[in-house]
């Protein structure tokens, strides 16, 4: 895996949360606060591998009064925030019996126009200035509008800019009508997006393939532990996981987006960026924090993901 000290993602992360989670560490009670959402999880794994990150997105109301300072905070990352009248999302986990158990959470209100305008523009520079963009989705769709995303891939695309998205349902249809460089998705999504009618290799490729005539140069599907599925350069080959002990599940395909983009940020092939993202999926499952991992061991296991050809995508 190659140095990425010198290469620069743009996350488009529009509504992060704020994150409590109660753990256990032997007879006390232990409280995490963190960020969380999708593109910030993705952002950490970037950062992880060594590459530079530039976030764009906005957080408000009391919620975001202690969010901003955590974003702020977060290494190797240049935080472009747009400032929110009304709140963002909140979860709260308790995870001290082992398993993760939901409390409560709110997604966050929906961005007005005005916020819209201010933190599309900001991310359209930042998207332009880096030369690669990952475009996450929401806690939950209503908080951001789908052709958002669709009107951001196309302004960054035909500017030169490769994008980069993990969404699904309409947000993924926005962006697939404008073109994307690389999409990923797990067969979960597919399944009840109704692209796929169930998790079977026959499925999912026919899925692949369609959504690269919709869109997408280049997919990758996720599949938890079965491994892999990716369609690049007009193949669709199944991507071999090293074999490890999950403790937590969670945040193993945003750290595969994470993995592609290090990789195709700086420069490197498709075959390489789906291995990386392969190994860092795989090393996240390992650990409690999400979208975590260290690069010496997304390295090592890097070098034990096997691609397979499995037929041509045309």
């Amino acid at each position: 895996m190659r140095d990425m000290s010198d290469a620069r993602v743009m996350v488009f992360a529009p509504a992060p949360q704020l994150t409590v989670t109660i753990e256990q560490h032997h007879d006390e009670p232990e409280l995490h606060v963190h960020p969380g959402g999708q593109g910030i999880w993705q952002t950490r794994m970037i950062t992880s591998l060594g590459a530079q990150v530039t976030l764009c997105a906005a957080a408000g109301g009391e919620v975001g009064r202690v969010l901003s300072p955590l974003l702020a905070d977060l290494p190797g990352v240049t935080l472009r925030l747009v400032m929110r009248e009304h709140g963002s999302g909140w979860y709260v986990h308790d995870r001290r019996g082992g398993t993760r158990q939901e409390i409560a959470e709110r997604p966050g209100t929906p961005l007005s126009r005005h916020e819209l305008d201010e933190l599309y523009n900001l991310t359209l520079a930042e998207g332009l200035r880096a030369g690669i963009a990952i475009l996450s989705g929401p806690a939950h769709p209503s908080v951001i509008k789908p052709e958002v995303y669709g009107r951001l891939a196309a302004d960054l695309r035909a500017n030169g800019c490769k994008v980069i998205a993990d969404l699904c349902s309409r947000h993924l249809a926005a962006v697939l009508e404008s073109g994307i460089s690389v999409l990923k998705i797990s067969h979960e999504e597919l399944i009840a997006d109704g692209t796929a009618p169930d998790g079977s290799t026959e499925s999912l490729t026919k899925a692949l393939i369609q959504l690269h005539e919709s869109g997408a140069e280049s997919v990758v599907v996720s599949r938890a532990d079965m491994g892999a599925l990716a369609l690049f350069n007009d193949e669709i080959y199944t991507v071999a996981l090293p074999r490890l002990t999950p403790a937590e599940h969670r945040g193993a395909g945003d750290s595969m987006t994470a993995g592609v983009a290090a990789v195709l940020a700086h420069g490197g092939a498709m075959d390489e960026a789906v291995r990386t993202g392969a190994a860092a999926g795989a090393l996240n499952v390992t650990r409690h924090g999400l979208g975590t991992g260290h690069v010496d061991a997304v390295r090592v296991l890097t070098e034990r993901v096997e691609l397979t050809p499995l037929r041509k995508a045309s």
